[in-house]
């Protein structure tokens, strides 16, 4: 039994990673989690200079999930490069860098930056608001998803993974779109929009008034979506969106992901990953598969 898997021609030891934003990047959780287990560690947004985020508060529990709107608060480039890189290469583990930002040039100027970096891979928030357009997300209009696509991957040294936003009419037109762009890989999905409101305060809960939902709630519609992008492109899917258990991980596999990334439950059980990984084990085993490739995308 391999549990290897290849991402845009880097290989992962197993096919687990942890979703931008919900994991640090890794110092903070390698007390709990053995970093050297994970397929690859995906760190926190990082921007060209250090945001400072949405005002408090700006994390809400919902029914079977979360909501956040913390707005990519970051330290920026500049000392994640001296900080954070370090850190992670002392670990057997794929390094993901999350880059953001408000404008291409933003993007550009941090992708430029990390190319001279030890880092194997790139994933490109673009649900991120486009200040030139008004706040509309790169990731919600093809024609802007296609243009950050290729703009970044004119200075990316390292394979570049898309992450798509669901808030979207069709998101395989979305996948089209950053293929046609250049995008190595597609991850998804990204939170949902949502709103709460305190009934007895009758206030907004998030100081943001909405914010991201993510956690075991949005996990069906995340695999119709993994399905959805997997046959619409031939560039590996990354799938994430409330997975709360190997079962969870299997399903987006099954569905056409290469690979899985795990957010939420994270903050709920810091040892997720490595029990993810070990289900999927057995999972393969109980089933005899010799590889996880043989397992993408067998549902009937």
């Amino acid at each position: 039994m391999n549990t290897k898997v290849t991402v845009a021609g880097v290989e992962w030891k197993n096919p687990v990673t942890v979703a931008s934003g919900t994991f640090g990047s890794g110092e903070e959780f390698s007390e709990f989690v053995d970093l050297n287990r994970l397929g690859a560690v995906t760190t926190k947004g990082v921007a060209n200079i250090p945001w400072e985020g949405n005002p408090t508060p700006r994390v809400a529990e919902t029914w079977g999930g979360m909501m956040n709107a913390v707005g990519l608060q970051n330290p920026g480039i500049d000392v994640f490069c001296k900080r954070d890189i370090p850190f992670l290469r002392k670990y057997d583990t794929k390094i993901i860098v999350n880059v953001c930002g408000k404008s291409a040039e933003d993007y550009c100027e941090v992708v430029e930056r990390l190319a001279e970096e030890d880092v194997d891979m790139l994933e490109i928030n673009i649900s991120c608001p486009n200040v030139k357009e008004g706040g509309i997300a790169f990731g919600q209009n093809p024609k802007s998803a296609e243009d950050i696509t290729k703009a970044v991957k004119k200075y990316a040294r390292q394979p570049v993974i898309m992450k798509l936003s669901p808030n979207v009419t069709d998101i395989a037109e979305m996948a089209r779109a950053v293929e046609a762009g250049g995008a190595d890989a597609v991850s998804l999905i990204n939170t949902l929009t949502g709103m709460k409101i305190d009934v007895h305060k009758r206030q907004f809960v998030l100081a943001n008034q909405t914010g991201g939902v993510s956690g075991p709630a949005i996990h069906p519609i995340a695999v119709r979506m993994v399905y959805q992008a997997a046959h619409a492109v031939k560039v590996p899917v990354i799938g994430m969106g409330g997975i709360a258990s190997a079962e969870d991980a299997i399903e987006m596999i099954l569905a056409g992901a290469t690979a899985v990334s795990v957010g939420t439950m994270n903050f709920i059980n810091p040892s997720i990953t490595v029990e993810i990984i070990e289900g999927i084990e057995a999972y393969m085993n109980q089933y005899r598969f010799e590889t996880v490739e043989e397992m993408r995308g067998a549902v009937e």
